[in-house]
């Protein structure tokens, strides 16, 4: 696959004072000097020292160890006490962008802007979130696009408020580092966030792309009523970090005021799921070493695991109708 940006912090959360992240297992440190964000492996190539606990002089990143500083590129540009010319090294640096509030980084330079969000509408209202769960990529993904998990973990707040169950349809299709599922048949998830923040419900759709990025968006008659995009990345074993967009038209003003309505319950449930995620990967090293059962509501687990190897999902050549109940 080709290069692609990974979304790796909030804009906000970078300025001067260095930020360490984990980034293909690898730390990393970003800082924000006069020419725009920077990011390089956060280890001084001297004595290893992590440079995320310097500080930025000189519009470049000092290690706290000498004092060997490195800018835009990971150049060493100073090595105080040394008289002479410099001896050419270089950190290794990430190419960076920002986009929709979000610090966006590659390896190697992607050839086109990065993707934030599945709402195309300039007047609209966004909120953000970041969340880390101990799991893996396929897992963490697989549990956001999986309806049927919300009767049980989320009960109450996505679906499960009565008994009330839908015969729903369920559309897959796919393509080069994509596949989707939309859901037709359920006119309102039977849940408190449905009830308080939505009306009559169109369609659903579920969608991965490749690196990672989880997308979700609930239709209603005039269009998309709500969307969610969370950009998930295996920082390194056993841990995905995330950064999760809600989008949603601003409806003057209204949008914003769901928004922040629909907060705290994105918080409940990324919790909530958190914890499942936690349990599950603790418990699979327990007993004998198994490939966990693909069961026949687990419509996107096989294409998604493609996906991340890079391969094409099977959907992209044989698209798949369902049914099942929600």
């Amino acid at each position: 696959m080709k290069s692609t940006w990974v979304a790796v912090a909030l804009s906000h959360k970078v300025r001067r004072k260095p930020v360490k992240i984990w980034f293909n297992s690898l730390p990393v440190v970003l800082f924000r000097t006069n020419d725009g964000v920077q990011a390089m492996h956060d280890r001084c190539p001297h004595r290893f020292a992590p440079l995320s606990d310097g500080k930025i002089v000189n519009n470049a990143i000092a290690c706290p160890y000498h004092g060997w500083e490195f800018g835009t590129g990971g150049l060493c540009e100073a090595i105080p006490g040394h008289l002479g010319k410099l001896p050419t090294i270089r950190v290794k640096s990430y190419a960076v962008t920002e986009a929709d509030g979000v610090i966006f980084i590659a390896d190697g330079q992607p050839d086109a802007p990065p993707h934030t969000h599945p709402v195309t509408d300039s007047d609209i209202a966004i909120q953000y979130a970041t969340n880390s769960s101990q799991s893996t990529l396929l897992d963490t993904a697989e549990n956001i696009l999986d309806a049927t998990h919300t009767h049980y973990i989320h009960k109450g707040f996505l679906r499960g408020l009565n008994s009330k169950r839908f015969t729903v349809q369920v559309d897959i299709t796919g393509g080069p580092g994509w596949v989707e599922a939309c859901y037709t048949g359920e006119d309102q998830q039977q849940g408190i966030v449905t009830k308080l923040l939505e009306g009559t419900r169109i369609k659903t759709m579920g969608r991965f792309r490749y690196p990672g990025i989880v997308e979700l968006e609930y239709w209603g008659e005039n269009g998309i009523t709500l969307g969610a995009a969370f950009h998930l990345r295996q920082s390194k074993p056993g841990l995905v970090d995330g950064i999760g967009f809600t989008v949603g038209p601003r409806n003057h003003g209204l949008g914003h005021i769901k928004g922040w309505l629909f907060k705290p319950f994105l918080h409940i449930g990324m919790h909530q799921d958190r914890q499942i995620l936690k349990s599950a990967l603790e418990n699979s090293a327990h007993g004998p070493a198994t490939k966990p059962v693909i069961g026949p509501l687990d419509f996107l687990r096989d294409d998604i695991a493609r996906i991340i190897a890079g391969d094409l999902p099977k959907s992209a050549e044989n698209p798949q109708t369902k049914t099942l109940e929600l």
